[in-house]
């Protein structure tokens, strides 16, 4: 894949890419192929499926930031149980005006997101460990993929001093909202779990 189809992969969803933008996109893609043959990072079957099932589903945090009004510019955003840096490193590649903290426990994928870093010559903090263990407070926290609801809203909620946003694709439960006071926003993937924390 090249700068030019990548573009338009991401125009077709909605998302106009730079050149800049793209090629780090690309490189981002290029990496998760070489560190996937040894370390098991993220799941998918093709470029095209890296691209639309993790990048651009990635953002669609940023249509959510903008249809509720949220303001992220030189904000604070922590992403828990990062991964392979989904959302967190698409969000920064593309918005770019934010601080960035990836919060990853498992110490190979701290390892790839410290690379990485480099290699997109991005600004960012990853603070390897348990998300319990966190002490620091963020504007906004987002998660994406990260284990059981009931579990994972409270722990977010923890960090958080003004809102928390949970990617869950299409299984979401009624009770969710009901119980916990989430509000739903819904994506080409699913949906979004938001929630103000005051």
């Amino acid at each position: 894949m090249d700068v030019k189809t990548l573009k338009e992969i991401f125009t077709s969803s909605g998302f106009d890419l730079s050149n800049l933008k793209a090629e780090k996109f690309l490189i981002f893609m290029e990496e998760i192929e070489k560190w996937n043959k040894f370390h098991r990072l993220v799941s998918f079957k093709s470029r095209k499926e890296l691209v639309e099932r993790h990048f651009i589903d990635s953002l669609s945090l940023v249509r959510c930031f903008c249809d509720l009004k949220i303001d992220w510019k030189g904000k604070h955003i922590a992403d828990v149980g990062s991964g392979a840096g989904f959302p967190g490193i698409p969000l920064k590649i593309y918005l770019e005006d934010f601080n960035l903290t990836l919060i990853e426990s498992l110490s190979k994928r701290c390892s790839f997101l410290e690379y990485v870093k480099i290699k997109l010559e991005l600004d960012y903090k990853v603070i390897c460990q348990r998300a319990e263990r966190v002490r620091e407070k963020f504007h906004i926290v987002v998660a994406r993929a990260l284990g059981e609801f009931e579990s994972v809203a409270p722990l977010l909620e923890d960090l958080s001093e003004g809102f928390v946003f949970i990617l869950k694709g299409k299984n979401i439960k009624e009770d969710w909202l009901k119980s916990y006071g989430y509000c739903f926003y819904k994506t080409e993937m699913g949906g979004i779990l938001w929630k103000e924390i005051f």
